[in-house]
């Protein structure tokens, strides 16, 4: 997410700036070349990306493009943190794998750009285009959070009953 477009504070609008300088060149019209461009990637909701994923975005405005733009996870060798966390808070899944796997991964996309790959989240498994799954990590609360479609406060809110118990038995 350039810079330039962190002004904003609302959630909505940002999928079309995602990625912005390498998506579309300096007249506004988007190149063929880049992957998200591609008639393939159309209605994708599963991001293979890079290792360090997400490091120098440490605002929510990246996760919040991210999910406009109608991605729902994400698979790494690593994330920054704050931008993990972020992903987390808005509803992302950020998918950690193993070297071995991102890079079995990307072969089997670039042998098949229609390749599916699969995630249970409640299993916290993750099936490959060819098959083969393995486990992901991911804390029982964040796992939780999106099952549910939650953040932190619509997670709160669930002890709402309980909380106002505890304050009337303690003025």
């Amino acid at each position: 997410m350039p810079a330039r477009f962190l002004k904003a504070t609302d959630k909505t609008g940002f999928g079309k700036l995602l990625f912005y300088d390498w998506r579309y060149d300096e007249s506004g019209n988007p190149k063929p070349d880049f992957v998200l461009n591609r008639p393939e990637a159309a209605g994708a909701v599963i991001l293979l990306a890079g290792n360090n994923f997400g490091c120098g975005s440490s605002r929510e405005h990246a996760p919040w493009a991210l999910a406009d733009y109608g991605l729902r996870a994400i698979i790494s060798t690593s994330f920054a943190d704050i931008f993990q966390n972020n992903c987390l808070k808005n509803g992302i899944l950020p998918i950690l794998v193993d070297k071995p796997a991102h890079q079995k991964l990307f072969q089997l996309v670039n042998q098949n750009p229609d390749a599916e790959i699969t995630i249970n989240l409640v299993a916290r498994a993750l099936t490959m285009p060819d098959g083969s799954s393995l486990q992901f990590p991911i804390d029982s609360y964040s796992q939780k959070c999106l099952l549910e479609g939650l953040d932190d406060i619509g997670y709160l809110r669930q002890f709402e009953d309980r909380i106002a118990a505890y304050e009337a038995a303690h003025k």
